[in-house]
């Protein structure tokens, strides 16, 4: 699983829809829950984490797209399987994992040392814990 630290900085609820805005490191994130703790506030600072297969990547991205959170990285190590490619992703300080097809791998001709933008829709990304 991908870990990332970030601070609470809004919450807009309605019925039991939350969207919760983050940061982290300047970069906004956003997260949609149906249930969301009641110790989740303004400032709070929580680990968030999706699965590896939830990360799309984008190389030269322009333009407008759909999901919510964009994160600028750079492409560490790439492992290619017949099928699957397991990218090792460097986002700030944070090491994140994004599986993708080899196909896409190649049509995209990733390369390790690459600048890509990982691409997670708010729904695929959750609190995993509250820090103190």
């Amino acid at each position: 699983m991908n870990n990332i630290i970030a601070y609470v900085q809004n919450i807009q609820s309605l019925q039991n829809l939350n969207i919760v805005n983050f940061t982290c490191k300047g970069t906004p994130l956003k997260m949609m829950s149906l249930d969301l703790n009641n110790n989740i506030q303004k400032d709070t600072k929580v680990m968030l984490t999706c699965k590896p297969m939830a990360i799309a990547l984008a190389k030269n991205l322009q333009g407008e797209v759909s999901y919510a959170n964009r994160l600028h990285a750079n492409i560490l190590f790439i492992e290619s399987g017949e099928l699957l490619s397991a990218l090792k992703l460097q986002f700030e300080e944070f090491i994140l994992e994004s599986i993708i097809t080899t196909d896409s791998c190649k049509r995209m001709h990733l390369q390790t040392g690459d600048k890509v933008t990982a691409l997670i829709k708010s729904s695929d990304l959750s609190i995993k814990k509250v820090l103190v």
